[in-house]
């Protein structure tokens, strides 16, 4: 990896200097349609200040996929956000030049978040065998079935604890999520599997097989 995350980090901090537009200006009535909702206004920016958001993200990304993946959710939150740019305090590509440099710090910590989650599985020790019994299978596909219902983050907390048998600590330490914290997204994870699972009639094996991932 040519830098690591703390260096990607600084730079992706450092301030990009916008071009500021003056009255009158193609890049003033873009900006001003952009905020207008105009549809076209979106393509034009994009063809236009694209290739500036994808080299902010280039050049602190290593993986050409995640500065493209930063790239796109730079627009997108643009897009979304577009009534909060104000033209008349500076230009519509310093604007998502900013933007960018957020989603590109965003990417850096997911990335360095699924490392460490990586990385810590992997110094596991191997699972001791076990035979194909049907009843296990039927119980982590419907545990599995109920966690795609829960929240993002009681999910994920979730899936560590069941999936990768994490402890609350260990999950802590590779999400970089306080401990507290991961208690609760568990608890309230947990009785809200409880809670479908008494609504739903799942099989008494998935209830228990769900509770003991969780420690």
């Amino acid at each position: 990896m040519r830098a690591t995350v703390g260096h990607a980090l600084n730079q992706a901090n450092r301030p990009v200097t916008g071009i500021r537009q003056q009255p009158g200006t193609p890049e003033d009535e873009l900006a001003h349609r952009f905020r207008a909702g105009d549809e076209q206004a979106l393509r034009e920016a994009y063809d236009r200040y694209g290739r500036a958001v994808l080299h902010l993200a280039t050049s602190t990304l290593v993986n050409r996929s995640d500065a493209e993946d930063a790239t796109q959710a730079t627009f997108v939150a643009a897009w979304l956000g577009r009534e909060t740019f104000d033209p008349a305090k500076g230009s519509l590509v310093g604007w998502l030049l900013g933007i960018g440099r957020r989603k590109v710090i965003d990417r850096l910590r997911s990335v360095a978040r699924d490392n460490r989650v990586v990385e810590t599985v992997r110094q596991l020790p191997d699972p001791v065998p076990s035979g194909s019994d049907p009843d296990t299978v039927v119980d982590r596909l419907v545990v599995a079935d109920e966690l795609a219902r829960l929240p993002d983050e009681q999910r994920r907390m979730l899936e560590l604890a069941f999936f990768d048998d994490l402890t609350h600590q260990q999950i802590a330490t590779v999400t970089g999520v306080p401990l507290g914290t991961v208690k609760s997204h568990i608890r309230r994870g947990m009785a809200s599997l409880k809670r479908r699972w008494e609504v739903d009639g799942a099989a008494p094996g998935a209830r228990s097989a769900g509770l003991s991932g969780a420690r």
